[in-house]
């Protein structure tokens, strides 16, 4: 009933695991950006499909995965390299799928973020919705970086969780991704990408729609990186994750900090002003 699609630019510390956690599943697929390490040779070994696609952004990669390949199940679940899917997880995505509505077209579900041997429950703002489970002639994927899941149909929220370990291939690859994102990130904040919410999607049902709304106003606040700190290690409670959760609440802010970095340096290269 599911087949599954993961995404990969060299994972070969990650595929493994991530595979081994896919043994349910009779068809998955890997959509590689042209790993430079041994990636796509582990994730043939363990039998999966493998196709390549030169990366130009994640909406772009993902709808590509979702159109342009044929898959065996009529659902797919959307897996990133650093994930596990949980037993518990693969029970109620079968029972979901299986006694769903014909309108019934998206899933969300939530992940718990691993890092320093333990679950980051609190400071990693937990918990955010992501859609995943999909009928992949039936969704699309918008937004460059950070991307949404769209469709016309109902979505069902699935109370079982994906495992995510960002950490696993070490806090400089961490780092360098971040470097990317908030590159791209910024882009967006110049080009006017986030969409402008309606007053409703702050008080709405929708988990997505609440926190792309709360984003599009924080994204216009002073002092964001400040105010990320505070919100996920103060008022989210990441204190009680001890040195894991200060150690992430910090990264995290940094985050934020590259983002306004990069929008102001954009903008004085606009003006044709130095830096």
């Amino acid at each position: 009933m599911i087949s599954v699609l993961i995404l990969t630019l060299n994972e070969e510390l990650n595929i493994e695991r991530c595979l081994a956690s896919l043994d349910w599943c009779c068809d998955v697929v890997i959509l590689d950006s042209m790993s430079s390490d041994n990636t796509r040779q582990l994730a043939s070994a363990w039998g999966a499909r493998v196709f390549e696609r030169a990366f130009d952004n994640y909406a772009s990669q993902r709808n590509f995965g979702l159109k342009e390949i044929v898959f065996k199940n009529p659902w797919v679940l959307m897996v990133d390299a650093d994930e596990e899917v949980s037993p518990d997880l693969v029970d109620e995505m079968n029972q979901a799928v299986a006694v769903c509505s014909k309108e019934t077209t998206l899933f969300r579900l939530r992940r718990k973020d691993h890092f320093l041997g333990k679950w980051i429950k609190h400071s990693s703002g937990y918990p955010t919705w992501f859609g995943r489970l999909v009928r992949p002639d039936m969704v699309h994927v918008e937004r460059e970086i950070n991307e949404e899941y769209v469709t016309d149909g109902q979505i069902g929220l699935l109370q079982n969780h994906l495992n995510h370990f960002p950490f696993n291939k070490g806090f400089a690859s961490w780092i360098d991704k971040h470097n990317r994102y908030s590159t791209m990130e910024a882009k967006l904040m110049i080009a006017g990408g986030l969409k402008t919410p309606a007053v409703t999607d702050l008080f709405c049902s929708d988990p997505s729609n609440r926190r792309r709304a709360i984003k599009w106003i924080v994204y216009r606040m002073p002092f964001r990186p400040l105010l990320m700190f505070l919100a996920l290690y103060i008022f989210k409670g990441g204190f009680l994750d001890g040195k894991a959760g200060l150690t992430f609440c910090l990264l995290r802010s940094f985050y934020e900090f590259m983002i306004n970095c990069k929008v102001q340096e954009s903008r004085l290269r606009q003006n044709n002003m130095p830096l």
